[in-house]
């Protein structure tokens, strides 16, 4: 069954980027096409916009030098249609805003299908409905709600993905004021949504990027793999500050962690990662993980539940899971860091902190 609505899902997104294809070619300017500004390599095409609220950043190689970025535009804006909850009259605003809705763009099951595997194999850690308790902390689309009187046990009623029911064409809420929340796996998906169109498009070597969660696939111009930068765990690092290199071999790659996304409140540090079981903030040494899987919504949410669980609970998912390989920092007890990789992922890795 599963195989089948994994059919299903591709037969509709290589429809859609179909269409949208047809539409760029009979709406093509038959002048000299405009390629982005930063091409420096004839054949090597970089494009970069606004999505989900942060930048994506794309590069291909395409002997034909197509620019294919009102495509990747136009393809973002209905996934953004369908996923987000900051667009009221989306899909998954009006599920939020009632109790039952019906399929009519591809991406809210395939969302809901790799949600509930993620959900089921890290025991909750992994788990979209809690975006009430996300917003209450403040890090939803109203800002911070969380106030005295708020009772933070009662709202754990509403929390949990077993509340929630869905088959091949409608999703549906078994209990009143479940919220679904899928900024903790949307970047990883819409980042394997423009992986798929390049492919259908016929290009095979490329790097997509969305807020961080990356794609990539085949090599760069110089024939080598795609080569990725993991931060150091620190506030005030830059984009340049780098503790490791991966090489990313035709995978999925995300990264989560609580070193930037938080705020202070009475002198406390708030963690954007909100622990479903007990509705608070996490608090533990796991300051970063790093997740390789064959698709980046995969990534996406085990490098999310991983932030949940904290280090040992996250060392013991990666033992159990051969589908993945992970990049973990966390703080050693002294001021400073250490880290750990998977067997399988340390060939791909350079500039490794050592233990």
């Amino acid at each position: 069954m599963r195989r089948n609505a994994r059919k299903n899902i591709i037969y509709s997104i290589v429809l859609l980027t179909a269409i949208i294809l047809v539409y760029l070619w009979r709406n093509r300017d038959t002048s000299e096409i405009k390629l982005a500004d930063t091409q420096v390599v004839p054949g090597k095409i970089y494009l970069a916009g606004q999505t989900m609220g942060t930048t994506y950043k794309v590069t291909y190689l395409d002997e034909e030098n197509r620019d294919l970025q009102s495509a990747i535009d136009s393809l973002l804006r209905v996934f953004n249609q369908s996923l987000s909850t900051y667009i009221p009259d989306s899909e998954l605003s009006k599920f939020n805003q009632g109790d039952t809705i019906d399929f009519n763009l591809p991406f809210l099951l395939p969302v809901l299908e790799t949600s509930r595997t993620v959900y089921e194999n890290t025991n909750g850690a992994f788990d979209p409905t809690v975006g009430p308790l996300v917003n209450i902390w403040g890090f939803g689309p109203t800002g911070p709600e969380l106030k005295d009187s708020v009772d933070i046990k009662l709202m754990l009623g509403s929390v949990g993905f077993d509340k929630i029911d869905f088959d091949q064409k409608q999703l549906r809420k078994k209990s009143p004021g479940i919220y679904l929340d899928f900024s903790a796996i949307a970047k990883g998906y819409g980042s394997d949504v423009i992986a798929d169109f390049l492919k259908s498009a016929g290009i095979t070597d490329f790097l997509v990027e969305i807020g961080g969660e990356l794609v990539a696939n085949g090599v760069n111009e110089k024939g080598e793999l795609w080569k990725v930068g993991i931060n150091r765990p620190e506030e005030s690092a830059n984009a340049s500050e780098l503790i490791s290199i991966i090489a990313l071999q035709n995978r999925g790659m995300a990264t989560s962690g609580n070193y930037r996304n938080f705020y202070m409140r009475d002198s406390v540090k708030i963690s954007h990662t909100i622990n479903p079981a007990t509705g608070y903030p996490v608090n533990h040494s796991l300051l970063s993980a790093t997740v390789l899987a064959e698709n980046c919504m995969l990534a996406d949410a085990y490098a999310t539940a991983m932030m949940v669980m904290g280090k040992e609970k996250a060392l013991a998912l990666d033992s159990a899971l051969s589908e993945i390989d992970v990049f973990l920092i966390y703080d050693d007890g002294n001021g400073g860091y250490k880290t750990f990789a998977s067997e399988n992922l340390k060939p791909y890795l350079s500039f490794l902190q050592e233990d």
